[in-house]
């Protein structure tokens, strides 16, 4: 998954003598590849199992085994707790948090502090952060430097306000942790290949965060369905663009049903216009009897 890629920096938080630690005082058993194993011997394992870490997804995950392992619960997790606590990650959070983000265990409180100050700075609200911090849990592993060069970039390369820029990163934080290749990609490919302007751009991206990383192959197979099979104008698209968020065969099957009906009829000035959404977010029942106007037997 494109957004679950760490910082770099977050890998090499281990430092030498940490990782002479390791290796000097090997904890018990020895042979064991898994951190299941260290829980009986180390205090720091078993709260954090106790707090609902999955030791067995964290272990999946580059050098986050051997950090745990160095890591005291009382000198340095504590403080990490009490933080995400006060960022307004909830208790019943916290373990899923740290199962996906071990590695802020090891970032510098003092930091973590600084990039909530930056987000509190440029005007989200408390609620907010909490939100963005619990659906993006790297999103706090990332300096003040990044993430406003982040949301500079939205809002140049989208010519977005300020508070539009906010509430697009708002509903979709990892923007802001994700890689920009693969949106600035998806942004010419509906510029230069699909043809939409720079405002209708805008306005899809506004409506569905969730297109700047989408697939690219999908959204030219459905566009070319929905433009060049289905006659469905740029505008139209650009006034549902969740149409894209549909799976292409649903989107044929029913364009087919209706056609075979002669029913297929998008044109808003006709009188019996089909929208886009009622084409692709009605249930099958409703779609047939209401939209269709024949039965699921049909």
């Amino acid at each position: 998954d494109w957004d679950d890629i760490p910082p770099s920096s977050a890998l090499e938080e281990i430092s030498e003598e940490e990782a002479v630690q390791i290796i000097a005082e090997p904890l018990l058993p020895l042979q064991s590849s898994t951190l299941r194993d260290y829980v009986d011997h180390s205090e720091t394992l078993a709260k954090l199992v106790h707090l609902g870490v999955d030791l067995s997804q964290v272990e999946k995950r580059q050098k986050a085994g051997q950090l745990l392992l160095t890591l005291d619960f009382e000198k340095d997790i504590r403080k990490i707790l009490l933080f995400l606590k006060d960022v307004g990650v909830e208790d019943n959070q916290l373990g899923p948090f740290l199962t996906k983000n071990p590695y802020i265990l090891a970032e510098d409180l003092e930091a973590l502090e600084t990039r909530v100050a930056y987000l509190k700075s440029k005007k989200f609200g408390k609620a907010e952060i909490a939100q963005m911090v619990s659906r993006a849990p790297y999103l706090l592993l990332f300096s003040v430097e990044r993430l406003d060069n982040r949301l500079g970039f939205f809002k140049n390369e989208l010519g977005l306000s300020v508070k539009k820029t906010k509430d697009l990163v708002i509903r979709l934080p990892r923007l802001l942790t994700g890689k920009l290749e693969p949106v600035k990609e998806n942004l010419q490919v509906f510029q230069i290949e699909l043809g939409f302007q720079r405002n209708e751009i805008q306005q899809i991206v506004f409506k569905t965060p969730k297109i700047l990383t989408a697939n690219k192959k999908r959204l030219r197979q459905t566009f070319d369905y929905l433009h060049n099979i289905m006659g469905i104008p740029h505008n139209m698209l650009t006034h549902f663009p969740q149409v894209f968020n549909s799976k292409l065969l649903r989107i044929r099957e029913r364009h087919m049903f209706l056609s075979f009906l002669g029913r297929a009829q998008y044109d808003p000035a006709q009188p019996s216009y089909i929208s886009l959404d009622q084409l692709v977010s009605l249930p099958d029942e409703v779609f047939c009897t209401e939209i269709a106007k024949a039965s699921m037997h049909d």
